[in-house]
Order: C-alpha cells, then sequence, then structure tokens
C-alpha cells in the first residue's frame, strides 16, 4: 500500500494522462460529433477493466465508472501491440448502442500486463434503417446498424484492414468513420505512453497497488457522503413522453433504500422493455453506466471534489428486473437508451431532492436534442453530420438560478459553432439562442431553453432529432417552485404549412424546409414570490423574464423600465400556498391523477406475470382500458381490463383477482 501523499500524486498523473488521451481524441477526429459536441471517452483502467481515471474536461463526463471487465473476459490472448473493439450492446454490455465502438488496449511492462487504456465514440452513423442510425421508430437491435462482438482489429500494432473495410461497406460516411477510428488509435497510444512515463516515476508495483488504492479511495468518499444522507426508503418515478411512436408514457421507478453508507436501488414498477428503441441494455448489472449516471451526478452535487471512478459506485446493491425497460432481452432496439437514461438520471435527482431538500437543485430540462442532417451537396457529395444539441437549462437553487440553456446533466455535449454547421452542412442558420420566459419561475429561477432554427438548402434531405422528450411532460419544480416549459419541435414555423412535429425523430425536407428545435427548460426551486424584486428587474433587463411574466409569476409590476412598488406589494399580499414538494407541471398531474402509483403497482404485478413479448401489447390495451374511463381507475378495474384481454388471448395467463388483493392487503 502506497501512502495517501504518494497515492494522491499518482492520481493526478493518471488523471493527466486521461486528459491528454482526451485531447488526442479531439485533435485529430474527423466527425463534428467527436471533435466539437465531443461525445467520446477515455479511461486507464486496471488488468480487470475497472476505470480508475477518465478526463473531466473533456468528452462524455457519464463513462467515470465504466466496466470493460465483461469484454475484457471474452479474450484469452492479449499481446503486446494489440487492440480490441466491440459495438454491439449484447455482448458484454459495455457498449450500449450501435455508435459506440469501444476499443481498449493492454498495456505491458517487462512482460506484465499492468493495465488496459480504452476509449469510445459515438459514430454518426453506423448504417442500418435510418441516417445516423438511431430513431424510436425501430423496433429491432438489427436495424440500427453493423455490430460486432468483442474482435481483434490489430495485432503487433498492424490494423485489420479486411474489418475496417467490411465497416466501411455498411455505414453511410466511410471517411468520417475511418477517420474517427483513426482518432480513437491515436489516443489508445497516447495513453500507453503516457502510462509508460507514470510507471518510470512510480515503477510497476507502486502503480498496480495505487490504481487499486484508487478506486477504493473513491468508495469511502462515497460512502461518506452517503452517510451524511438520512436512512431511509425514498421513491420516485419519472417518465419520457412516450414509450413509441404515438406511445403512451415510459416509465422509470426507482425505490432507493440508505442504510448508514449502503445504497439499494429498486427498479421494480419500471415499465416493461418496449416494442422501440427506448431500452436500456444492462445485462441486469445495477452498477452499469447507464444507470449509476444520475447517482454519480448527485454525489458529486453533494460533494464536488470527490474522487469519481468505478469504486463510486460500489456502495451499490440492487435490482433491474428482468425484460423491463431497465434490462431488455435481446433483439430489442436500444439505440435511444440515452433518452431514457436522462429519465433515470430525472429520477435519481427526484430521490436525492427528497433526501436532502436544502442541498440538491431542482429537475434540470433533460429532452436535449442531438440533431442531424443528412443531404447532398451541391458537389454531389453525401453528408451526414451532427450540427449540435439543442437542450435546456438547469434547475434552480439551492442558492443559484439554474445555468440557461446549458444542458445542464447533458452539458458534456458541446455546441458546435455556428460557422462550422454552415461550412460543413448545406444549411442556413436562422436563429441560435435562448428563449425567454421558460425556465421554471421560483426564489432561484430554472434555466431557460435553447433553440435552434435553420434552413435546408438541397433536396433529398432529412434531419434526425434523436431524443426528442419533454414535448408533454415537463422539468419538475420543488419546494414551491415551478415546473419548466415543454420542447417544441417545428417545421415551417410561422407560416401556412407550419406542423408541430412533437417528439418525432425523423423529418424529411425539402430545399426552403425551416426546422425549429426548442429544448425544454429547468424547474425553478422555492416559491417565485421569495425572489427579490431586484432581481426579477435584473431578469427583465436582461431578457430571460418578460415584464408579463414578471407580474403573472413572480408578482412584481414593472412599469417603463420601473418596479410599479404600490402594485407589486398589492401582487404579492395575494401569495398562492406551497402545495408540496414537486410540482409536476399540468399535464403530468392530470396524468398521474389517472395512473396513480396503486394503478401501476396493480400493472406492475401483472407484468411479472405475463410473458416477456407480450408485455408492451398489454400494457397499451390496458393504458386504453383505463383511458376510456378514467375516472373510475382503480387497480380493481385493471385487473379486470386484464381479465378482458386474458380471455380474448389463451397464452396470456390468467391472474387471481382475489390473490391480487391478499397482496395488496399484506
Amino acid at each position: 500500500m502506497i501512502s495517501k501523499s504518494r497515492l494522491q500524486i499518482l492520481a493526478n498523473y493518471c488523471a493527466a494522462a486521461a486528459e491528454a488521451m482526451g485531447f488526442t481524441m479531439m485533435r485529430t477526429a474527423y466527425s463534428t460529433f467527436v471533435k466539437e459536441t465531443e461525445d467520446f471517452s477515455c479511461q486507464l483502467m486496471t488488468p480487470q477493466g475497472l476505470t480508475f481515471a477518465s478526463p473531466v474536461t473533456t468528452g462524455a463526463t457519464w463513462y467515470t465508472g465504466l466496466d470493460y471487465g465483461p469484454v475484457i473476459a471474452m479474450i484469452d490472448d492479449y499481446r503486446p501491440g494489440d487492440v480490441y473493439a466491440v459495438n454491439d450492446p449484447y455482448s458484454g454490455f459495455v457498449a450500449t448502442h450501435t455508435p459506440d465502438v469501444h476499443v481498449w488496449m493492454p498495456v505491458f511492462r517487462d512482460g506484465r500486463l499492468v493495465c488496459f487504456v480504452g476509449n469510445h465514440v459515438h459514430n454518426t452513423d453506423m448504417g442500418g434503417a435510418v441516417p445516423a442510425s438511431l430513431s424510436r421508430t425501430l423496433t429491432e437491435v438489427q436495424q440500427e446498424g453493423i455490430r460486432f462482438p468483442p474482435i481483434r482489429i490489430m495485432r503487433d500494432g498492424v490494423l485489420d484492414e479486411r474489418l475496417v473495410e467490411m465497416i466501411e461497406l455498411n455505414v453511410r460516411s466511410p471517411v468520417q468513420n475511418r477517420g474517427d477510428l483513426g482518432a480513437q488509435l491515436a489516443c489508445l497510444s497516447t495513453g500507453e505512453r503516457k502510462v509508460q512515463e507514470i510507471i518510470d516515476r512510480f515503477g510497476i508495483d507502486d502503480f498496480m497497488a495505487g490504481s487499486q488504492q484508487l478506486l477504493d479511495y473513491a468508495e469511502s468518499q462515497a460512502r461518506q457522503i452517503v452517510q451524511s444522507i438520512p436512512d431511509g426508503r425514498y421513491e420516485f418515478s419519472e417518465f419520457a413522453d412516450e414509450d413509441s411512436v404515438d406511445g403512451v408514457p415510459c416509465r422509470i421507478n426507482i425505490a432507493m433504500t440508505i442504510s448508514g453508507s449502503d445504497v439499494d436501488l429498486d427498479f421494480t414498477g419500471s415499465d416493461p422493455q418496449v416494442v422501440s428503441s427506448l431500452n436500456m441494455p444492462t445485462g441486469g448489472n445495477v452498477r452499469h453506466s447507464l444507470i449509476t449516471v444520475g447517482l454519480i451526478y448527485s454525489l458529486h452535487t453533494l460533494r464536488p471534489d470527490a474522487l469519481l471512478n468505478a469504486g463510486t459506485v460500489r456502495i451499490l446493491t440492487g435490482t433491474l428486473p428482468l425484460g423491463t425497460i431497465v434490462n431488455p432481452v435481446s433483439p430489442a432496439a436500444v439505440g435511444m437508451r440515452s433518452l431514457t437514461s436522462a429519465v433515470t438520471q430525472a429520477a435519481f435527482f427526484g430521490l436525492f431532492s427528497q433526501a436532502a431538500p436544502d442541498r440538491l437543485p431542482a429537475c434540470p430540462a433533460g429532452g436535449s436534442s442531438l440533431l442531424n442532417v443528412r443531404a447532398v451537396a451541391s458537389d454531389g457529395r453525401r453528408i451526414i453530420a451532427s450540427i449540435g444539441p439543442v437542450g435546456g437549462g438547469a434547475g434552480g437553487g439551492p442558492g443559484a438560478d439554474g445555468q440557461e440553456g446549458c444542458g445542464a446533466n447533458s452539458a458534456f455535449l458541446k455546441n458546435t459553432p455556428v460557422e462550422i454547421n454552415e461550412a460543413e452542412v448545406p444549411i442556413d442558420i436562422i436563429r441560435y439562442g435562448l428563449v425567454p420566459d421558460t425556465g421554471g419561475a421560483g426564489r432561484w429561477r430554472g434555466g431557460n431553453a435553447a433553440v435552434m432554427e435553420f434552413r435546408m438548402r438541397t433536396p433529398e434531405a432529412m434531419v434526425t432529432a434523436r431524443n426528442r422528450n419533454r414535448a408533454t411532460l415537463a422539468a419538475w419544480g420543488v419546494l414551491g417552485g415551478k415546473a419548466g416549459a415543454n420542447a417544441r419541435f417545428t417545421r415551417n414555423p410561422g407560416s401556412d404549412t407550419a406542423l408541430e412535429l412533437g417528439n418525432t425523430d425523423i423529418v424529411p425536407c425539402e430545399p426552403g424546409d425551416v426546422i425549429r428545435s426548442q429544448g425544454p427548460a429547468g424547474g425553478g426551486y422555492g416559491h417565485p414570490f421569495d425572489r427579490p424584486v431586484s432581481e426579477v428587474l435584473e431578469d427583465v433587463e436582461s431578457g430571460f423574464v418578460s415584464a408579463e411574466k414578471a407580474r403573472t409569476a413572480y408578482g412584481v409590476a414593472i412599469r417603463e423600465g420601473r418596479i410599479d412598488e404600490t402594485e407589486t406589494a398589492a401582487l404579492r399580499a395575494d401569495r398562492a400556498k406551497i402545495g408540496g414538494h414537486f410540482d409536476y407541471g399540468p399535464n403530468r398531474t392530470a396524468f398521474e391523477a389517472c395512473w396513480t402509483r396503486e394503478n401501476y403497482v396493480a400493472m406492475t404485478r401483472i407484468m411479472e406475470a405475463v410473458p416477456i413479448n407480450w408485455r408492451h401489447f398489454v400494457k397499451h390495451r390496458l393504458f386504453k382500458a383505463v383511458s376510456e374511463d378514467a375516472t373510475t381507475s382503480t387497480p380493481q378495474s385493471i385487473l379486470r381490463a386484464y381479465g378482458e384481454l386474458q380471455e380474448r388471448f389463451v397464452d396470456l395467463p390468467v391472474i387471481d383477482d382475489r390473490q391480487s388483493d391478499k397482496r395488496d392487503a399484506a
């Protein structure tokens, strides 16, 4: 065991090595989505595959706890100069959708395997049924592009050109994909070189012992944070607007039990796996990166200086029921798992808001839409390119307003400069900025939404908008703060042919068509009437809040740029009472008046008995039955509706209402 001071120095060196890997990736990548948006990760990993160092200033920050162990274990012959790759979501559950190509390299010193270096990039396109490969319309993983299990792509430093040519044959922009693969290999080389330099300084034994101690140190800090939270059981549900095209809300339910420094997570009550691409391929591992990112963000908010790596999530035990949206069975489509992961993050934020309300903010916007354009340039080149994410603001408070249009928990995805978009893609950007009055009102205001509006210049174009969400169900406010505004997606706004697209994520376009994407906004924290009048006036002067909303939401009358103190005092005297911890906005409030927690318990019991391939169908039939008579929706009415289904379809199992009643009583 090395000393604490020496361990801290080693941690700094390892973090610097990971940062160097990240900068190599950014500077050598071909695609805008990697070099500008920075959807990539880099890791230093133990010989067992656990991440002990990753960048904190570049790339996708939710991969701090990534475990390559399952795919590393599928290979039994590692040599110096080897590089392996995987993108199949069901082969080891490291890659989580086909565009994410993960690569890793063993690092040897004096014949000993001392660690692995690895990285992934999100390729803009991996082939498949739609440009950019991903859409909620897809129903099977086979539609989402070329897949490969863990496979050697380099031996003795020589690239397997046949494999690369096979990939190029199946994608829409082979030059771009090859260029990004080259960046990945350069990133690995940087990592290997930096590790050798660290070993030169610390020696093999201290390096290998230190990498394990860094995992232990992160675990110890995570436990200290959890111990500062009251023991108890906390439960929260969060929803995606739709579980499929024109579908019904998709529920993530988490029951979190804190006992001392241990955290147990139970996802029972989450929706069954869906016949769309929202499924999250986790293999049932409750410490999976798709699951734990919301926990990591919450812990980091509670203690920003804590070390983050795979040791952080050792505090977890839990249950991800098989055949649910958080643990689907192949060949379920999984391309939009990032949308569902964002919903899961919001569920964690709801849990920790209850557990530590004076330390956690309101809900961030979520639902950041990742826009891609497929087009043909004037010289005949076929283009498939990301033009950046369009999201919303952070949640307000405690002690600060939410940042405007930043993406909040999605802020690791950087925006692409307008000049680069117009140079690389045949579009004209008309508007790119913030939308006033969208942030949830509160003592600390939610951050406003961002908006991007652009005009297509060529025929046969298509816009894909991955992760469209929050068009119906808003980001919630807390402790008197109000929910943020919903997202909007419009073709040809302000014209006779204007069309609201909701959560549509594939839009064919003609020359001259205008697309406007507006993100959702963050929720507010605390009663809006507690916001100082001077801060409301500053919001109006800054263009974040209109004078009308200052009056109606904050009780502040502003006339000709000045406060009308008499009218303001009268408005604020009529102070609404706080109606509970959360303000969900009108749409979710109305939805949960029908689909209560008790009704979801009844449906969950049905889903546990129904074969996996029937669950999505049965859920939709139950929703239809309840929506037709929402005023009398009860657990018993749901069971009766299922009984009628069972009589029609003999492959469905019989569920005894009396047994369910006994379970309710228990």
